[in-house]
């Protein structure tokens, strides 16, 4: 190698090092005495904090789509004077790519504090409408689930083997949640009910019952046996004791290890690949069968151990409760064995598992606590953190239109 070529190596090494260490500290990440990664404090506030880097990297770069789309999507959201409790009436949309309901999607997942993913490989992604008002109560979208993850694994008693042929039977929910003001009134319970509904078992046969295997080129003959979700702020209270009418609809099976790569954001993670390509390693462009959780953990791994950290630098000890969903009352056994049909007879319609959620839920929430009511489209707009002021731009133009309309 050229002389100067290895003076910029090591020059891009320096300043990636250092700039990685200033982001972990901007975090609130400190390193513990074994020289591993430990962040001082607990709960959702410090998740919040640690996530803060990455949903603003997020919101910046939405920020053209904010100010195109936003003012025609904004009256989809719901104040609190617009609902009624008692006449809520959910119902699923399946979201297409390249509609107004996609772009709809996007703009509501960029509410949550915790930045949500774009999902990999198979994606199924749905609107919960209210019918009553035509306003938004909520987001699901399930895909692809990683490939390893322990504790789904030892529940279900998996080889390496059973899981490679049968993990195409298993999607997992990547976004799921209710919105403003919605999510005060339990609608979280509401929308991870609606995992285990007929239209999302049958919509996913329609879809991928006829999958073929990307590496192996095998027919998988996919069904939608189970759907795994986790919740981003360690412990759930939405998704814990998930019943309704005597029936699981999700249940804890453990946590996560804690260890990820959500504390490098995509523009660090862009050095890294380009460090990598730089040096000649493989990692660097090795991604033909999708940019998947797995391939850009095994990619940032590889540029940390080429710059001569540590490999729990990835350990950042936020452990997530991992939930299980059952489409089947035997989905596990046939996820086991590979062996038996579906039993599905209490597998019910969302209209169904609708009305036993408001009945169980919202409706009792309702009355005892009245405070969605005062949410208001200031409300809506702070959630958008740092790209505020062009909601409130946005909002003040919808403003002006809709009082021009009524004038007119």
């Amino acid at each position: 190698m050229p002389r100067n070529k290895v003076i910029n190596v090591a020059s891009r090494e320096a300043n990636l090092k250092r700039r990685l260490r200033r982001h972990l500290r901007s975090l609130g990440f400190e390193k513990a005495e074994d020289g591993s990664l430990c962040v001082q404090g607990e709960g959702k506030d410090v998740v919040r904090s640690l996530h803060r880097s990455q949903r603003d990297e997020r919101l910046k770069a939405n920020r053209t789509f904010l100010s195109e789309r936003a003012e025609a999507l904004l009256p989809y959201f719901a104040l609190g004077s617009e609902i009624d409790p008692q006449k809520i009436a959910p119902s699923l949309e399946r979201v297409h790519a390249g509609t107004w309901q996609g772009d709809l999607f996007r703009l509501a997942a960029l509410t949550w504090s915790v930045p949500v993913s774009n999902g990999f490989g198979r994606r199924l992604r749905y609107l919960v409408w209210d019918q009553q008002n035509g306003k938004l109560i909520g987001l699901i979208a399930i895909g692809d689930p990683v490939f390893n993850l322990a504790v789904r694994d030892k529940l279900i008693g998996w080889s390496a083997d059973d899981r490679s042929s049968r993990l195409v039977n298993i999607m997992d929910a990547y976004v799921l949640g209710a919105l403003p003001p919605y999510n005060s009134l339990l609608g979280g319970k509401l929308i991870a009910s609606l995992l285990r509904t007929r239209e999302l078992y049958d919509e996913f046969a329609e879809a991928y019952g006829d999958t073929t295997g990307l590496i192996s080129g095998e027919a998988k003959k996919a069904r939608l046996l189970a759907i795994t979700t986790s919740s981003s702020m360690g412990r759930s209270s939405v998704y814990n004791r998930l019943k309704l009418d005597g029936t699981q609809y999700l249940k804890s099976i453990g946590y996560t290890g804690g260890w990820g790569h959500f504390h490098i954001p995509d523009r660090l993670f862009t050095e890294l690949r380009e460090y990598l390509r730089e040096i000649g390693h493989s990692y660097a462009d090795l991604h033909k069968f999708g940019e998947g959780p797995n391939w850009r953990l095994r990619t940032t791994r590889a540029a940390l151990d080429s710059l001569g950290f540590r490999e729990d630098m990835l350990h950042h000890g936020i452990q997530r409760e991992v939930f299980l969903c059952e489409l089947a009352s035997n989905s596990l056994s046939i996820l086991k064995t590979g062996r038996g049909s579906p039993q599905l007879s209490s597998l019910l319609s969302a209209d169904d598992v609708a009305g036993l959620a408001l009945e169980r839920w919202i409706v009792p929430r309702a009355q005892r606590r009245r405070e969605f009511k005062d949410w208001t489209l200031g409300d809506l707009i702070e959630l958008f953190g740092t790209q505020r002021a062009t909601m409130r731009l946005v909002a003040s133009k919808a403003g002006r239109r809709k009082g021009q309309i009524a004038g007119a």
